[in-house]
């Protein structure tokens, strides 16, 4: 019988762990405050079952993805390998425990991306599954899994929200026109900024930015759920919104304030993502933007309406990206 190579495994790993990903990301606006998981199950080299995490207080995604198994493959789960992209978890939420359920299954090897940072999780589902006699591999594709659930980890790790700044500028490095209001985002890019909106759970700008201009700041050029509108103030500093945050579990936060408040995340290093958009206009003067700190790692630039958006996340060698 022909046997594999450790190096042909870890390809066909990798094959379906991408498959995992895919299937995670069609839950990026439902499973909140639940992480993204994609699950798949392939035996005899095909795919017999998948799932992901649609909503949260909803079925899992393994339990989705063993639902999905027909009747005549079901014979087959004896001899299968099931991918997550984040560890099953192995306690009693609103839904019973995944690990588990893959144990009663009785599947021949587990394939998981990364482990859950979740107290309740943290490794117990996987000591769970190898206590039971079932292989287990962590750790294909870990960097792409914990990417995916970043504002999750971010969360859970560091007991904050996953922080993204984002403003506009001109050409030239300004705000505004000689310190008047001007617009610099495209009808296209002001409706990538909404999507951006929905992505996230919570929004704030500056009490001067609110009481100037009364910004609605939420999703009306996309589709999905508007983020919980804060206004960073002295009454109302970043301790307390961080405090809000944990509370209500809003898990990101789209910082969208005038300079100073975007400077006053940047110079306490509590930020993860920086957005900038920048446009075609050269105006002279105006309110400088904000400097990119020397810890940001340029990830993604690209050209949209005319405009260059250009996207920063924290450089690993600088800061941890939890920081």
């Amino acid at each position: 019988m022909y046997e594999m190579t450790e190096m042909q495994q870890a390809a066909i790993d990798e094959q379906y762990m991408r498959r995992c990903l895919q299937l995670a990301e069609c839950g990026l606006l439902t499973t909140r405050p639940n992480p993204m998981v994609g699950a798949v199950i392939v035996a005899r080299g095909r795919i017999i079952g998948e799932g992901f995490h649609v909503r949260c207080g909803e079925g899992h995604a393994e339990v989705n993805a063993f639902a999905s198994v027909s009747e005549a493959d079901e014979p087959l789960l004896h001899e299968a390998t099931i991918y997550v992209s984040l560890e099953p978890c192995a306690h009693y939420g609103k839904t019973p425990p995944c690990a588990d359920l893959i144990v009663n299954k009785g599947v021949r090897r587990v394939v998981v991306g990364c482990v859950d940072p979740f107290a309740r999780v943290q490794g117990k589902g996987i000591q769970r599954i190898r206590e039971a006699g079932i292989e287990v591999k962590v750790g294909v594709l870990e960097e792409e899994c914990r990417w995916l659930n970043r504002r999750f980890f971010t969360f859970h790790q560091s007991h904050r929200p996953y922080i993204t700044l984002k403003w506009a500028q001109t050409a030239d490095g300004f705000l505004d026109d000689h310190f008047r209001s001007t617009a610099i985002s495209t009808p296209y890019t002001k409706m990538l900024v909404h999507r951006l909106r929905a992505e996230h759970d919570a929004i704030l700008v500056g009490r001067v930015t609110e009481e100037r201009e009364h910004p609605q700041l939420n999703v009306r050029h996309w589709s999905g759920p508007n983020p919980v509108k804060m206004v960073l103030s002295s009454d109302h500093g970043i301790d307390k919104v961080f405090e809000e945050c944990q509370d209500r579990q809003l898990l990101s936060l789209l910082v969208e304030g005038g300079r100073a408040t975007l400077q006053s995340f940047i110079s306490t290093g509590l930020w993860d993502e920086i957005r900038v958009e920048t446009g075609t206009a050269i105006v002279g003067d105006g309110t400088p933007a904000p400097h990119i700190p020397p810890t940001a790692m340029l990830r993604h630039r690209e050209k949209a309406d005319g405009n260059i958006i250009t996207l920063y996340n924290k450089s690993i060698t600088n800061g941890n990206e939890n920081n």
